[in-house]
């Protein structure tokens, strides 16, 4: 039996790279440099579009840091090339973007059981007697290829994603900004850019007037809570910025006193030369970005190498539609992996193209089935995705959504550790590859 994976990001990287490495045959089928998404640009595989943070490091308090550990012990490509090429942010997992898709791009044409084909596919496939499909085109699928889907499948839905700005690290006036992380956990990886009750309420009043990009090509206007423009955040009262994207809790200038309000710069590269604006996706013009960023006083004169993009996301309504096992309900040789099929962020959509890979490798090589169960942030993710609900929405990794414990644990930081600790304990056992009896 054979693999045809389509797409290379990190869905269709991952599951190539894990099906490969167990022997399996693979034809990666990427239609870059062909074709190119509105947000790509990278030849690359494995290119991250949105921010350079894979988030939390931390196994035991935060979710998405445990689904990182999870990934780790059934094999992942992705956590292996993030860790080559991470770039300091405090407590956060960050890449140097460009080394870090060379990293995977590298391991996959290097494969002797990975086949390369560059051409866009324009319906969804049916597999060949021999033959698994895993259909991993993310949330940028390309419109044939979208509007197929929709057809054969139903529910295809659609809501918007943005990117924040990137500057050059030199522009950045420092005499205006320190450097420091929350609470002063990390090694102060964070510019911080602050701003005074008056330059604060400024900005909002910029960004509210600021003139926004057109998106001709959209009829839906949809937005996603977990990606949303900072404009679109400051539309909803004056001081929500202040006590989200720009809050200053736990910062500390070097006065000793919290500024009223603050916008942190996070690495993009291990050099340190370029700084993405965090938290501020956008989808104001160009020069309004220039206008209205520049008001902070730390980002007065800021080079701007690639300003914020809105785009759009596209993910099957998948509990109608998909098994527990990515796979596609009377079609079991056809799964789907990744953003489209409703998990939302860099590494969930990673970790969706690992077990799709997972499932597949366990029925070809006929080892006993592994189930993942909601004690993992794997399983519970595999479990939000195929179970029926009344509004399906894409879905972070996040506590809330694993077995609870058995006992009540008030403690917040307690309550995160016993859970992380009962998850990787149940990923020994539960990610053994097995052998058949």
């Amino acid at each position: 039996m054979k693999v045809k994976v389509i797409g290379g990001g990190l869905a269709g990287s991952e599951a190539a790279y894990y099906l490969a490495t167990r022997g399996i045959q693979v034809t990666l089928v990427e239609m870059k440099p062909k074709k190119f998404t509105p947000a790509h640009e990278s030849r690359d595989f494995g290119e991250l579009v949105c921010s350079n943070s894979l988030k939390s490091a931390d196994v035991y308090a935060n979710a998405c840091g445990l689904l990182k550990e999870e990934m780790r012990m059934l094999g992942s490509l992705v956590m292996e090339a993030a860790e080559a090429t991470k770039v300091p942010a405090g407590a956060a997992l960050a890449v140097d973007r460009e080394r870090f898709a060379a990293y995977i791009t590298e391991k996959l044409r290097g494969h002797k059981n990975i086949r390369i084909v560059e051409e866009e596919v324009l319906a969804l496939p049916e597999p060949e007697e021999d033959e698994y499909v895993i259909v991993a085109t993310g949330p940028l699928t390309a419109d044939a290829l979208a509007e197929d889907i929709k057809n054969k499948l139903g529910g295809a839905l659609h809501f918007y994603d943005a990117s924040a700005p990137i500057v050059s690290a030199e522009s950045v006036d420092y005499s205006c900004a320190f450097t420091g992380d929350r609470y002063g956990k990390g090694t102060g990886d964070y510019i911080n850019c602050p701003m005074n009750k008056e330059e604060y309420y400024a900005f909002v009043e910029a960004l509210l007037a600021a003139e926004k990009a057109e998106l001709h090509e959209f009829e839906k206007r949809e937005i996603f809570e977990g990606c949303m423009p900072i404009e679109v955040m400051a539309s909803r009262g004056k001081d929500t910025l202040r006590y989200g994207t720009l809050k200053p809790v736990g910062l500390y200038g070097e006065d000793g006193k919290r500024p009223f309000a603050v916008l942190q710069l996070r690495k993009e590269n291990a050099d340190g030369t370029t700084y993405n604006l965090v938290g501020c996706q956008t989808n104001l013009k160009f020069p309004e970005q220039k206008r209205v960023f520049s008001m902070i006083p730390a980002l007065k004169n800021a080079d701007y190498l690639r300003y914020g993009v809105m785009h759009r996301n596209t993910y099957i309504h998948s509990p109608s539609v998909l098994n527990r096992d990515f796979s596609v309900k009377n079609k079991e040789r056809v799964a789907f992996a990744g953003q489209i099929t409703g998990v939302e962020g860099y590494v969930e959509s990673a970790a969706s193209g690992l077990l799709a890979a997972v499932h597949i490798a366990d029925k070809i090589l006929k080892r006993p089935t592994r189930v993942f169960d909601e004690r993992t942030v794997c399983g519970a993710l595999e479990t939000y995705i195929s179970t029926q609900q009344k509004d399906f929405q894409p879905m972070n990794a996040n506590f809330g959504i694993l077995a609870p414990l058995p006992v009540r644990i008030k403690d917040k930081k307690e309550r995160y550790r016993m859970l992380a600790e009962r998850a990787i304990e149940a990923m020994r056992e539960q990610g053994n590859e097995k052998k058949e009896k």
